[in-house]
Order: structure tokens, then C-alpha cells, then sequence
């Protein structure tokens, strides 16, 4: 059996990619690699991450747009700006308590 690999990040918490301009909050984990191996041979070999690791599900935006981000845990760090994110699907799971922590709204499902 493999090693038990525990998240770094939680759901609620905002985060940037270490590589690319963008930055977003988490709304769900998965414990390792679990989207398709197509779009998983999509990113290129020379940045692409490990499979056994945890994956982020991100309401993610850059300046230009928002949009939804599957991204691996070694691309990740902490979002220092405690700027508010504007994606238009947070509302519906998350309040922000004006501090740049979010929590999941009461009856929210992931």
C-alpha cells in the first residue's frame, strides 16, 4: 500500500499557482490525480506535475477572467494579498468573513 499523502492546503483557503498569474480558492481535494489521463498529457512534460500527490478543484481567476482549475499541490502556495476574489460561483458555496478567509455557507455541499 502507498504512502498516506495528507492535503497541505483546505477547502475555503485561497491559494496562487507558483508558475502562472493566477490565483484561487479551493472547493474541493482530491488525495491524488483524478481527472483524465488526456488532460493530464496535455500540460507539457517539462512542467508536468506528479500524479501521486494532491489535487486542488479551484475557482480560480487571473486578471483577465475567471474560471474553474484542477492544479497539483507542488504548483501551489499560500495567497499572502488578502485581496477578495471575484469569481461569480463563490457566493453560492462561501463567505467571506472580509478577512480573505472564506467558509463553506451552512447546507453547501461539495
Amino acid at each position: 500500500m502507498g504512502e498516506i499523502r495528507h492535503a497541505k492546503f483546505s477547502i475555503g483557503q485561497v491559494v496562487r499557482h507558483r508558475l502562472y498569474p493566477f490565483r484561487g480558492l479551493i472547493f474541493d481535494i482530491d488525495p491524488e490525480f483524478a481527472n483524465t489521463e488526456e488532460w493530464w498529457l496535455s500540460i507539457p512534460e517539462d512542467v508536468r506535475p506528479r500524479k501521486d500527490q494532491p489535487y486542488y478543484h479551484l475557482y480560480a481567476e487571473n486578471s483577465e477572467t475567471t474560471y474553474i482549475a484542477y492544479v497539483s499541490e507542488q504548483n501551489l502556495l499560500h495567497d499572502e494579498t488578502s485581496e477578495p476574489l471575484r469569481h461569480p460561483d463563490i457566493a453560492d458555496r462561501f463567505v467571506n468573513d472580509g478577512n480573505g478567509i472564506y467558509r463553506p455557507r451552512r447546507g453547501s455541499s461539495n
